[in-house]
């Protein structure tokens, strides 16, 4: 069966959610369209002397808010459509968190786990040349997505320091020692949990403590939404990396897993559990599943046996439209990824704001700003789902599309 488009999902989303606020046309097709795309060819030498050619991507899909603000993922999907997909995405997240943001989003189309440590370093640096002229700390500012952590970052820092000046505000998710913010490693993870800790206290059939949790993906948003979920007392039975999954009814002792990913160890080398594949896992019995891997992983021909009474969109657009469409006429609860995983944008903000000040927030105050914000803006999704009798996801959209909307109207565009 053919994949879903991303960005026709994205787009079933916006619609659903405009015609709710009796959006005009003219504010629709004025917001639905990315600004600027970008398509780049990125030349690399590879350490056996053959050169490959990769596709690479920046989509800065709005700025009415703000400037453009979004991540890079190195991914074999990360193609066209998704990238336009996730950029839309980020619009709607900044605005709906409340930042002073807009939304964009980059990538390679590549597999990083093909490449060695100094291949991704000159495919990153050759990358950054090419997209230079259109970010900037108060054009697009660029972080870390997946496939990309705080060293691509370093690197993205660099190369762009050799055009333009020493400027850690490009760039957000860098090391500590580059200027990065404490907390921002974790963020999306810990936000995870903190938006599954606020809508497990709305419903007492799923209490967080004791919770049987299943976590698809075990990179840094998973293994960080793991970590704080078993703080709060949930008990994670299954986790999974690109490869595969192990699962114990019981629980699984994080303590000894946390160190895989670092490592490079595959979670299948743990051998005290039942090894399932992605596929199995996302149809577990649990109370909360969590897509925190890639996009588009529960559609109509799964959707029907996922088992969880809630999911929670760790992952960028995990769920198509016609397997949400499913999932709620089985009455399950879906907490959509603009909300879910915003975690990682507030936290990038506040990097962003740190290094323009050149003041350090301590890890207390991140923490402490960032569940402000999450639950801040949790309660005013829940809030107004229940209100319009919708769910979770289009009172999400709602919120964000209203907020675009109002400053694309007072900033004079269809005037």
């Amino acid at each position: 069966m053919k994949r879903e488009s991303a960005t026709e999902n994205v787009k079933h989303f916006f619609h659903k959610a405009a015609e709710l606020l009796d959006l005009p046309d003219d504010m629709r097709r004025t917001l639905i369209n990315p600004y600027r795309e970008i398509t780049v060819e990125v030349p690399l030498r590879r350490n056996d002397g053959r050169l490959d050619l990769y596709n690479g991507y920046r989509v800065q899909h709005n700025n009415f808010r703000g400037p453009f603000k979004g991540g890079i993922r190195y991914h074999p999907t990360a193609d066209l459509d998704d990238v336009r997909a996730l950029a839309s995405l980020m619009t709607w997240k900044t605005a709906l968190t409340g930042l002073p943001l807009g939304g964009a989003k980059g990538g390679v189309t590549c597999d990083p786990r093909e490449l060695e440590t100094n291949e991704l370093e000159k495919l990153t640096r050759v990358f950054t040349d090419k997209i230079s002229l259109v970010i900037g700390p108060r054009h697009d500012i660029p972080a870390p997505d997946m496939g990309t952590d705080s060293q691509t970052m370093a690197w993205l820092m660099d190369e762009y320091a050799k055009i333009h000046g020493h400027t850690p505000e490009v760039v957000t998710g860098k090391p500590i020692g580059l200027n990065g913010s404490f907390g921002r490693t974790e963020a999306t993870g810990h936000g995870t949990a903190l938006v599954i800790e606020q809508a497990t206290n709305d419903f007492d059939q799923i209490p967080v403590t004791g919770a049987k949790v299943a976590i698809q993906g075990f990179g840094n948003v998973g293994l960080y939404a793991a970590t704080f979920l078993d703080q709060m007392k949930a008990q994670v039975v299954a986790v999974s990396d690109y490869a595969g999954g192990i699962y114990n009814p019981k629980g699984l002792p994080l303590d000894q897993l946390t160190d895989f990913p670092v490592q490079r160890r595959l979670v299948q080398e743990f051998d005290d559990a039942d090894q399932v594949t992605n596929e199995e896992l996302l149809e577990l019995e649990c109370d909360i599943l969590v897509p925190a891997a890639i996009g588009g992983v529960i559609t109509e021909q799964n959707a029907d046996r996922i088992q969880a009474a809630a999911i929670f969109e760790a992952a960028n657009g995990p769920i198509t439209r016609s397997g949400e469409d499913i999932l709620l006429d089985k009455g399950k609860l879906i907490f959509p990824d603009i909300l879910v995983n915003a975690g990682g944008v507030i936290v990038s903000y506040f990097e962003w704001v740190q290094n323009i000040q050149e003041f350090t927030w301590e890890l207390s105050q991140v923490n402490a700003e960032l569940k402000r914000i999450l639950v801040k803006t949790y309660q005013q999704v829940r809030q107004l789902a229940e209100e319009k009798k919708t769910s979770m996801r289009t009172a999400a959209f709602m919120v964000g599309i209203e907020k675009v909307a109002e400053a694309t109207q007072l900033r004079g565009y269809l005037n």
